[in-house]
């Protein structure tokens, strides 16, 4: 989190990270298409010659609290393969909330557990550990033939303390609930640590603002 006193602004870091080609930018692109036009900015996208994610998709999401503080929020993807795990610690850096995106392709168990090993050491790494950090999965692919059943996703959720999303990102299904699950925790966790609503008098639903915000129902939330 980084907090401009002059402009008034806050502004929260969020990173979709997993394995190449889960769905992290198609996430952002479902995202950008389903916010509202007054609070969404340019996403920025850099592509390698076959079309993946070289470094990073930025959204920065823009909101202003009664208080008069704006509310900015970056998302970033990173890319997901090997050879640009340089990359991923970088992006990783300062990151406020993880969204890890996992394929339900049940072929793609092994790229999901490395992506998922991954993610923690790049964060121990950052001097940051998995279990401080607010973090949601979320299982995309979910209309593919091949995809886990929702019964296997059940069962893998019970298993850990993260909340688990499915979504069909290409369709923009589950995805707001996903970001906005992570929201919640990012929040909770900012406003608890750094007294964020006390300071800076950001009401404590500052979920709710940005949701309505994005045109986002109550009945859309998680």
């Amino acid at each position: 989190m980084h907090v401009d006193f002059a402009a008034r602004e806050l502004t929260i870091k969020l990173v979709y990270y997993g394995p190449a080609l889960s769905g992290k930018t198609t996430n952002l692109q479902a995202l950008h298409r389903l916010l509202s036009p007054d609070c969404r900015g340019r996403l920025m996208t850099l592509e390698t010659r076959d079309d993946r994610t070289l470094f990073f998709d930025m959204l920065p999401i823009t909101v202003r609290a009664e208080s008069g503080v704006a509310v900015r929020i970056k998302l970033f993807t990173v890319p997901g393969q090997v050879i640009h795990n340089a990359t991923r610690r970088l992006v990783l850096q300062g990151a406020d909330g993880v969204v890890f995106v996992a394929d339900s392709q049940t072929d793609q168990t092994r790229p999901n557990a490395e992506a998922f090993l991954d993610l923690k050491e790049n964060l121990r790494e950052n001097g940051m550990a998995i279990d401080k950090l607010p973090l949601v999965i979320q299982f995309n692919k979910r209309d593919l033939p091949n995809a886990r059943s929702d019964e296997e996703i059940e069962a893998l959720a019970k298993r850990g303390r993260e909340p688990v999303y499915k979504a069909v990102a290409t369709r923009g299904v589950g995805v707001v609930q996903t970001f906005v699950g992570l929201m919640d925790l990012c929040w909770a966790q900012l406003d608890r640590e750094h007294e964020l609503t006390k300071k800076f008098g950001i009401p404590s639903s500052l979920v709710s603002i940005v949701s309505k915000r994005l045109g986002v129902s109550s009945e859309a939330r998680p």
